[in-house]
């Protein structure tokens, strides 16, 4: 097996980290996750992530239940921390080096994002956890994952999700949904596929950065998607 990128950014849900839980993450989960990243790290590969707050705190659905968008946003950032630094953990018992940077200042626990710096973490043959989103209320962390691909020149963005591509529709509900292999962020676009919201697309479509949507609980699944491995759907240009 091949990479076909040289640097990528996977971007993992909150919700990918619960497992059977209702709620939080699973132990083992994340030891999962983390030896999957350390088998593709192991290959060469620069590795960036992102990672969301789902399992904590959902900025938009809270709002919509009376708290203000402005502070929601700002708790489901601080759980995109939290997330981070559990996975910063189950990677260093992988003996992968890491560094989580935020958009947020949490000095205490974390480094600010600074461009250069990051940089230099990759060339240090670091693997970087991109929290707190873009640091700014009513952005997604689909957004923060585009942003941070584009400005970090990222070969492809790697969309870890609970099914194993995009789907006409949503394949646990409608047995009739069609996956798709290939599909132009145009398409995307015109046939209203939810995969990530449009300000993401629309950043990555003017990046020209392909994304990989695969499934998360398959064995090797990052392996197989930076590969070209596998079923997935690729988005691009």
């Amino acid at each position: 097996m091949q990479p076909l990128y040289r640097r990528v950014l996977i971007k993992l849900s909150g919700e990918g980290l619960m497992g059977d839980k209702a709620f939080g993450m699973s132990p083992e989960v994340l030891t999962r996750i983390a030896a999957d990243i350390r088998h593709v790290y192991c290959y060469g590969v620069e590795i960036c992530i992102v990672v969301g707050g789902g399992n904590i705190f959902r900025g938009a659905k809270e709002a919509s239940k009376g708290i203000s968008r402005s502070v929601a946003d700002q708790v489901g950032m601080l759980g995109t921390v939290m997330n981070a630094l559990y996975l910063q953990d189950a990677l260093e018992k992988q003996n992968v080096p890491v560094r989580v940077m935020s958009g947020l200042n949490v000095p205490e626990v974390c480094e600010p994002y600074m461009y250069r710096k990051a940089l230099k973490h990759l060339d240090r043959g670091r693997v970087i956890i991109f929290a707190g989103g873009t640091g700014n209320p009513y952005f997604t962390t689909d957004t923060a994952a585009a942003l941070r691909a584009s400005e970090i020149g990222c070969d492809a963005l790697l969309k870890a999700t609970q099914v194993d591509g995009v789907y006409s529709a949503d394949p646990k509900k409608d047995p009739t949904a069609e996956r798709f292999e290939k599909l132009s962020y145009t398409q995307v676009i015109e046939k209203n596929l939810k995969v990530m919201d449009m300000t993401a697309f629309t950043l990555l479509n003017e990046s020209n950065i392909p994304t990989v949507v695969f499934k998360l609980g398959d064995q090797n699944a990052f392996l197989n998607a930076v590969c070209g491995q596998g079923k997935f759907t690729i988005i691009k240009n």
